[in-house]
């Protein structure tokens, strides 16, 4: 089965963080700056997470490398015969 590609404008728009949310630049910030309010240009500074069923499309159709491994739990129970 061929490699899996990743979305390049994707994966330069959006970073996966360790616990496997999406974060994301906030949108309408690079022009008209004028006729925006004070509000809205100071909330769109930072950048903030995608909500979980954003980050699932995002995960699933354009970064499939970024997607979180499902951890298998090896540890053994204490008592536990086998």
């Amino acid at each position: 089965m061929p490699k899996m590609k990743t979305k390049k404008a994707a994966s330069k728009r959006f970073k996966v963080t360790k616990s496997g949310k999406v974060k994301a630049g906030s949108a309408f910030t690079s022009h008209m700056m004028m006729n925006k309010p004070k509000s809205m240009k100071r909330k769109a500074r930072r950048t903030g997470m995608l909500s979980d069923p954003d980050a699932r499309i995002v995960l699933r159709n354009f970064l499939p490398y970024g997607r979180k491994k499902k951890k298998v739990n090896t540890r053994k129970v204490e008592g536990e015969t086998s």
